[in-house]
This record gives C-alpha cells, structure tokens and sequence, in this order.
C-alpha cells in the first residue's frame, strides 16, 4: 500500500511591516515549508508588498534579477542564452515576469523554465499567475502576500495561482492602510507625547484590518485626542511618498522613519474607517499594553479581532 501523506489546503500568517520582519519571516517560511526536492517556487503579489524581502529570507543570498527600482539585465536575459546549449550552471534562477515579459518572448521564457527544471535547478517566479497559463505545470509550492501571506502547496486538484491572487492582491490595499495609519499614529504621539520615534523600534504587532503598537508601561495619553489628531491628518488628504529606505514623507514637510517605505497609500485620505480603541489592552503574558488602531467597519468594543470565519454554506 502506498503511503498517504498528510496535506492541508493552506497556511496563513500576518504580513508584516519592514525589512527585517519580512525577511525573517522568509526564514521561518522556509524551515517550515520548503523541501528540499521543490524546484517551481510561486510567488504572487503586487508591487509594494515585500515580495522580494520575503524571497531573500526564503532564499538567502540568491541574485534576483530586479530589486526594488533596480534592474539586473544579465539575469533578466538569462532566458535567451547565446546558442541552444543552455547547460543551467546556476542552481537557483530567479524572474519576474512584469519585468521578465517586457524584454523577452513567452515562449522563451517557457522554455527557460521547463529546461531548468528538467536540469533539476530551482525556479523562483514572482508573479506566477501570469506565467502558469502558457507553462501549465502548478509551482511545487505557492507563497501569496497581500494583507495576509499565504502559504499552499498544490495538488492535482489546486489551488490554482488565480485562487491565491484573487486573495492577496485585493487584500493589500488594507495592509497598506493599517501600515500607514500607524505611522501617522506613532508621528502624534511623538508629537502629543514626546515619544522618541525610537521607541516605537520593535514594538509592532499585528491584528486584522489594523495594527498594534505595544509599550511596556501604560501611556498617560488620552487616545480620543490623539485620535483626532491623526484623523486631522487624514482630513487634509497629504501625499505620502518613499523618502528613502529609512524614511517617508508625509505632504511637503513632514518626514518620519519607516522600517518599511514602500508599504503605504499614497494619500492620506485613503484610509478608511480609522479609529483607536480608547484604551490600551493590557497583555497579562507578556506584561505589555498594547495601543489598537483598526481600519475596519468593526465595533471598536470587540476583542476578537484576528476571529477565523467560516464560510457558511447556501
């Protein structure tokens, strides 16, 4: 009797903010799913979502072909070799396939992978939904990073790369707004507060359709105040923009540090439903109190904010 292996649809974890959270979180995805025998690794997501600091915790030290604004044209033409005789030296290839389709044929591309493949090399596509129609062969593993990351490895039956980008991409556009409400949020309470910016240094944690913010010793700050004070900043619809790898900017002369510049909406008047619990929760397990904000149409009264819902049937 053939042995039967235990399978599960998919896993699901917060996406973090900020380089060094997302990458450690590649880390943890790669003790925890990768194989040693995948080969066809499908990453999905859009612009913006830290897919390539996912791939690098993933994969440490492998040359991927775009990072960021910047682009590698000798890995980008790597799918079109100089003769016919690609011997596939390299054991872990990287594309992306908005940049990839730009300067080379589908079929060329097709045909990279099936031959690396075949040479028994690794494959990482990011955005694998665009490429699975014409290869027809299911990645050995599927990580999509919208508001959440999910993790699934298929089967014959899927999920296919449509069902994990009809997830994550419309999902997004929520992570980036808790992001930067929370920016906004730790900006006033600087200013409110006197809070060093330093001080909000590793203190993020994540809930659903919002952000955490946790402190040692309860603050002595009224939080409808600093609730105003942020929804004030939203009422005036600033421009936010990458300052620089450390940094973004709020309208013309506001500039904050940010572990994670390139997750934000672009104005402030984006953010939706914004609102503070009006008080800090304290957490008996760790010692903290934790500042909740949300970005939700839920009550801010509830505490079950990360509840798994159930699809119910017709």
């Amino acid at each position: 009797m053939d042995s039967i292996t235990n399978q599960h649809i998919y896993s699901v974890y917060f996406a973090p903010r900020g380089r060094e959270r997302l990458m450690r979180l590649g880390e943890r995805l790669a003790h925890q799913h990768l194989n040693y025998e995948d080969r066809l690794i499908g990453i999905i997501g859009d612009s913006g979502s830290g897919k390539s600091l996912v791939i690098k915790g993933l994969f440490p030290g492998v040359a991927l072909s775009n990072d960021d604004d910047l682009i590698a044209m000798e890995k980008v033409m790597q799918v079109r070799p100089a003769d016919l005789d690609h011997d596939f030296k390299t054991a872990t290839y990287h594309i992306d396939m908005r940049f990839q389709m730009a300067f080379t044929q589908m079929y060329e591309i097709v045909d990279f992978v099936k031959g690396a493949l075949g040479a028994g090399r690794r494959v990482i596509v990011e955005h694998f939904d665009l490429l699975y129609p014409f290869l027809k062969i299911n990645a050995d593993i599927i990580i999509g990073i919208g508001e959440e990351i999910i993790v699934t490895r298929p089967t014959l039956f899927g999920p296919l790369p449509r069902d994990i980008f009809n997830l994550v991409i419309p999902s997004l556009r929520k992570r980036k707004m808790a992001h930067t409400a929370e920016d906004l949020t730790a900006y006033v309470l600087q200013e409110i507060s006197r809070i060093p910016f330093r001080s909000f240094k590793d203190v993020n944690s994540d809930i659903r359709g919002g952000f955490v913010l946790n402190f040692p010793l309860k603050l002595e700050v009224d939080l409808a105040e600093v609730e105003r004070h942020v929804q004030g900043l939203l009422d005036q619809q600033l421009d936010i923009s990458y300052y620089d790898e450390d940094h973004i900017q709020i309208g013309e002369n506001i500039v904050i540090p940010c572990t994670g510049p390139r997750i934000h909406v672009r104005n402030t008047s984006e953010i939706e439903h914004f609102q503070l619990i009006k008080e800090f929760k304290h957490d008996p397990k760790s010692g903290r109190y934790a500042l909740v904000g949300i970005i939700d149409k839920r009550k801010a009264d509830g505490e079950d904010f990360n509840e798994i819902h159930r699809e119910q049937d017709d």
